[in-house]
């Protein structure tokens, strides 16, 4: 017998009875909310294009290395799943087969953020009822694929169902943003913008980054073997995602969040140093950090706001990435400074009050320490919301628990899901608003905290803040 799948209406409320009935009351004013996604990795051909996601296993699995990695971490081979090999060779084409090994492993999930996705997605987009086990792979699987058929299951046809305002995708200066000039073209009602990643032409060590410079003085007739050149094509392209994909933000995925100040002369000498291909990783530290404070300077003059997402030690295992390439789950989070490295930055551009950067963290010892205490400080600086490994009920909690105190709501930006799983941001946003509206409700119920005010808080939260911080 398969086990039913239910949601329960007070998942993710206090168990406490006060403070979940003030929870419930102050939920139930924000639930029906947009949806604001400010920052994530869909893929905007869904929406230019707006083909019928082909299975379930192309939809669920083989793009989400939340899902996958996982498996792997069980000795799943990914291969086996039918994640792209990066040399092209041959991996699991039987899709029927790779959503069986999912079913069969459903158990791994258990406590995880990607079972309350996975579930939230099974439950309320597909309407099924029962826990996915090996028992009922096939029938699952076959329900899911005849709804991907239908053309209310369609990429713009869920958008408009999901109650998406406007949802950012997120692409290097190099894309010439073909699927962001289809979709405004369309006169689909849909909002789809994009956001400017530089990476690829500023991080010494990123893969081909001295084509990658070459290719981005092409495409903007600019010098980029020069200083000055380099950094005109960079604002070029930030013009070019504003007039043609409605941006709004920049993102800068740095393996720290080390900033540098230098001099005009030093930087054209470090620029000349990194562009000849050989950068030491002192070298390559230096520019990255130095580029950070370059683009607070750009940011000023065209009013992005700014992301810094640094923690992340990427592609730890050479195995996967060898095989797989980038973005395979085998990213790990690291201890990260803040103070000293964010100075050379703040000295300059942090009392800048038209400014914007919101500071990501994949170290949560950084919260009350670092973080909050910037934060609630700088004008320029905001927080940005649990991340990645810790966007789940616990890291939503310790966010505002340690956080608030110091830096206050105010300070914060809401909430983004910062994902590649398209039907995974309506269940990633009602956890944040559960937990955000039991972390509400138990200052409600601990009188520290008016139901008048909670409730403001509640709209802010969930609405309000994003748009502001993120200019949409």
């Amino acid at each position: 017998m398969t086990a039913p799948l239910t949601l329960h209406p007070d998942r993710l409320f206090p168990a406490e009875p006060a403070a979940r009935d003030a929870a419930r009351a102050i939920y139930k004013t924000i639930a029906g909310l947009p949806i604001v996604s400010p920052h994530g990795h869909t893929n905007p051909a869904w929406f230019a294009d707006d083909e019928p996601f082909p299975d379930p296993a192309s939809l669920f699995i083989v793009p989400d290395h939340y899902v996958f990695r996982m498996l792997y971490s069980q000795g799943i081979a990914i291969e086996g799943l039918g994640v792209p090999r990066a040399d092209g060779g041959a991996t699991e084409s039987d899709k029927r087969k790779i959503w069986r090994q999912l079913a069969e492993n459903f158990h791994l999930f258990r406590g995880t953020p990607s079972r309350m996705w996975l579930t939230h997605a099974f439950h309320e987009v597909f309407g099924i009822r029962e826990r996915l086990d090996a028992s009922n792979a096939d029938k699952i699987y076959d329900q899911i694929s005849e709804c991907l058929q239908r053309p209310d299951f369609r990429p713009r046809a869920l958008y408009e169902r999901f109650n998406i305002e406007v949802m950012s995708t997120t692409e290097s200066p190099l894309d010439d943003l073909r699927h962001h000039k289809k979709i405004k073209a369309s006169g689909w009602k849909g909002r789809v913008v994009t956001a400017y990643r530089p990476d690829p032409v500023v991080d010494p060590n990123f893969t081909n980054f001295v084509g990658n410079v070459a290719e981005l003085g092409k495409i903007t007739g600019k010098d980029t073997k020069t200083w000055k050149g380099y950094l005109e094509a960079l604002f070029d392209r930030r013009r070019y995602f504003i007039e043609n994909g409605g941006c709004t933000s920049t993102d800068h995925g740095h393996p720290t969040a080390f900033t540098a100040d230098l001099p005009k002369a030093e930087a054209e000498a470090l620029f000349a140093k990194v562009i000849k291909g050989n950068a030491s990783a002192a070298d390559a530290e230096l520019f990255r950090g130095q580029m950070l404070t370059e683009m607070a300077r750009m940011s000023l003059e065209d009013g992005l706001t700014m992301q810094i997402h640094p923690g992340a030690y990427r592609d730890y295992n050479p195995t996967v990435f060898k095989m797989f390439g980038k973005d395979k789950g085998c990213d790990i989070p690291m201890q990260t400074d803040y103070v000293h490295a964010l100075k050379p930055l703040l000295d300059r551009f942090g009392n800048e009050r038209k400014l914007t950067i919101i500071l990501f963290t994949l170290d949560e010892t950084s919260y009350s320490r670092e973080l909050a205490p910037l934060a609630g400080h700088f004008p320029a600086l905001k927080l940005g919301p649990s991340w990645w490994f810790h966007d789940s009920p616990e890291g939503m909690r310790r966010f505002r628990e340690q956080v608030t105190e110091t830096a206050g709501f105010y300070n914060t930006v809401g909430f983004n899901d910062d994902t590649r799983a398209f039907l995974s941001i309506p269940a990633r946003h009602d956890v944040a608003r559960r937990i955000d509206c039991g972390f509400l409700g138990r200052l409600v119920a601990e009188h520290r905290l008016d139901m008048d005010e909670a409730l403001e808080v509640a709209q802010d939260l969930t609405y309000r803040l994003v748009k502001a911080a993120y200019k949409l």
